[in-house]
């Protein structure tokens, strides 16, 4: 088989093996879009703004694909390094980019799954509007974004077992949401918490988001922020699974 044939043969069995657990992918396609319903809808304030209820739909957007990356990269590699599974797959005579890009595509895939009902219930229910070249744009916004995300997510699962890749991906996750401006708007934080919330990867892919959908200036430190996260996570990520190869097959 080809390279291509490989990775979409992994996607497609990581994707079977989510659906296994019925309760994880519920969950997972179910809390942004009941943030929304919970947190957006009763609020009129925002709900009947467009300019607002557009902002609240993008970043839940956010935090659905982050979410996702988080847990479907920190815990799926910490759990499959304590299986005998994994090793034996890293003896086949497959490239391992088709097992990492099976894994980023079946992701992606959960994470567009979750954003769906985000932005079905933000038309139906609030005033949130965007014309069609602009979501596509946002939902390249959003993979963009998404990748400090996913290597954030292999950071965590190469450096630690899975009971502990379960609390830090939650801790990162809420910290993340929080201080990025996911849940309240960073309108609402204090001058020494937005200038902090400015440095952290969700806030900028919140911005990222935002612009491609909506308009406007894109301040260089939101793309400059994404590109260093980018960068440095993606670095760190390759030494831990350089040192987690070396401790494990040598």
């Amino acid at each position: 088989m080809s390279t291509v044939g490989l990775t979409v043969t992994h996607a497609k069995y990581n994707l079977i093996e989510t659906a296994r657990i019925p309760i994880a992918l519920i969950s997972s396609l179910a809390f942004p879009a009941l943030a929304l319903l919970f947190f957006v809808v009763p609020q009129s304030i925002v709900a009947s703004n467009a300019l607002y209820a557009t902002q609240a739909v993008v970043s839940l957007s956010v935090f659905a694909v982050m979410s996702n990356s988080l847990f479907g990269f920190g815990l799926t590699v910490a759990e499959n390094r304590e299986k005998p599974w994994d090793p034996y797959l890293r003896t086949l005579p497959a490239p391992g980019v088709a097992r990492v890009l099976g894994q980023v595509f079946s992701t992606g895939a959960l994470g567009i799954a979750a954003i769906l009902p985000v932005i079905v219930l933000g038309a139906l229910f609030t005033a949130a509007s965007a014309p069609l070249l602009h979501v596509l744009a946002g939902l390249l916004a959003l993979v963009i974004g998404a990748l400090p995300f996913m290597f954030i997510g292999l950071c965590i699962g190469y450096s630690m077992p899975s009971k502990a890749a379960i609390a830090v991906v939650q801790i990162v996750m809420f910290a993340l949401a929080f201080i990025g401006g996911l849940f309240l708007p960073p309108l609402l934080f204090a001058p020494w918490l937005d200038a902090i919330s400015r440095f952290t990867p969700s806030r900028q892919a919140r911005e990222l988001v935002i612009w491609a959908v909506q308009g406007g200036t894109l301040e260089p430190w939101v793309w400059i922020g994404v590109l260093a996260w980018t960068l440095l996570t993606f670095a760190l990520a390759l030494l831990l699974f350089r040192r987690d190869e070396g401790v494990r097959f040598r």
